[in-house]
């Protein structure tokens, strides 16, 4: 099986068969600024987006800064007017404030940042393209279902989940259902196999669980994606 090979993922732990039975057409663009050091993760999302999306509408740009001449397209993407970036930055606008795709002469492009909230943070501030772009938050959504990685705080989300609730929202159509199967599959298959439900970082300094004295860079952290939240 194909995606046994890329993903050596066993068959019988394999989430390909829980991907939409037809690639859904979405409206809106995904357009993913992946750090390098995603692409070795067995648990990470993006595979599961991609996979799920038809062909175009999700691309995928590895870097640590971007644009690059490898970059192919992005720059005219990112000069686009209906180009959005989510990330909550101080400047972030809740993303259900913003016009719906019905009531646009072109879909959005909705860029997202994929890896580790550390690695999101650094190619934030280290791509000065991404600071000029309209830039969008989600707030009020559910808690994550990736319940198998501790997450920074109780609002944080994985790639795809972002994904989903971002399309769901923008257009008015509920993608979440068939989009997250494959990993709650995934989360259930791991959970079966010894793994355990996680709580957020935030939750756990919060009840006293967490382990390790919390440094700096790490309580700094905490604090902005709290602030940001809270504006």
């Amino acid at each position: 099986m194909y995606y046994f090979l890329f993903y050596r993922r066993p068959n019988n732990v394999c989430w390909c068969s829980f991907l939409p039975t037809e690639r859904l057409n979405t409206i809106c663009r995904i357009v993913l600024l992946q750090h390098p050091a995603e692409e070795k993760r067995s648990l990470r999302t993006a595979a599961m987006l991609d996979n799920s999306l038809a062909p175009g509408s999700c691309l995928v740009f590895k870097g640590k800064k971007f644009p690059q001449a490898k970059h192919v397209g992005l720059l005219d993407i990112i000069n686009d007017p209906n180009t959005i970036l989510l990330y909550p930055s101080k400047n972030a606008v809740p993303l259900d404030t913003l016009p719906k795709v019905k009531d646009l002469d072109s879909p959005y492009n909705i860029i997202l940042i994929d890896g580790t909230w550390p690695q999101a943070k650094g190619i934030y501030h280290n791509t000065q393209s991404l600071h000029n772009i309209k830039q969008a938050k989600l707030l009020g959504h559910t808690k994550s279902e990736y319940v198998i990685r501790t997450q920074p705080t109780e609002g944080c989300l994985s790639t795809l989940e972002t994904a989903a609730e971002a399309l769901s929202i923008l257009e008015e159509i509920d993608y979440r259902q068939d989009l997250l199967r494959p990993l709650k599959a995934l989360c259930n298959f791991q959970l079966d196999h010894g793994a355990v439900t996680h709580q957020s970082l935030e939750a756990r300094i919060r009840t006293s669980a967490y382990p390790k004295q919390i440094g700096k860079r790490l309580s700094r952290f905490l604090k902005e994606l709290e602030a940001s939240d809270n504006s």
